[in-house]
């Protein structure tokens, strides 16, 4: 791997995975193309290092720890939202005003028929056959963004319900209700 990085010439990208990749563990295929998303998201929508951006990512697998650490983005902060669709794509837009009902998005993919003018990423990609990350990533780098489609979207943004808290009648624990339960989400599954 080490190879590969010394390929890589912008130091704003070495940055980038240099702050990843101890959050992943390892410069992994997924996580360098969420890198390469988010920078794409980044100069699409125009937003700053560290404000605020909500991301839609449709695969748990790697994508989602490049915008956890680049963009601060996760699930308990509600930044993030996974729908395992399966897919290699995210759907990113800024942060809007409280009464504000849509934002303007993009939704970024990696792009399997653009991905057949790189072999081994192909290879990759469709898992056709083993293909080492750095050999990926090789091809990732030459790529750049060709491999990737995306379009502007408008994304819906949901209308934040008041906090409900009860106390389970059976167990005794307080949870976050969602209408008029009396049972927590446990009590109620037993």
């Amino acid at each position: 791997m080490d190879e590969t990085i010394k390929q890589i010439k912008d130091p704003k990208l070495l940055l980038q995975i240099e702050r990843v990749v101890p959050f992943h563990g390892y410069l992994a295929t997924g996580a360098f193309i969420g890198i390469q998303m988010f920078n794409i998201a980044k100069r699409v929508l125009g937003f700053q290092d560290k404000e605020r951006i909500y991301v839609t990512c449709e695969t748990y697998n790697c994508i989602p720890d490049a915008f956890q650490i680049l963009a601060g983005a996760t699930i308990g902060n509600n930044g993030m939202w996974i729908v395992d669709f399966g897919k290699m794509a995210v759907v990113v837009n800024r942060q809007v005003l409280a009464d504000v009902t849509s934002a303007r998005g993009i939704r970024i993919y990696l792009d399997p028929a653009k991905t057949e003018k790189y072999p081994k990423l192909h290879a990759w990609y469709m898992n056709t056959e083993k293909v080492p990350h750095k050999d990926a990533i090789s091809e990732l780098l030459k790529a750049g963004e060709d491999v990737y489609s995306y379009e502007t979207i408008d994304v819906t943004i949901p209308v934040k319900s008041t906090k409900c808290v009860k106390v389970c009648e059976q167990c005794g624990e307080s949870f976050v209700c969602h209408g008029e339960e009396v049972l927590c989400g446990t009590c109620t599954d037993t």
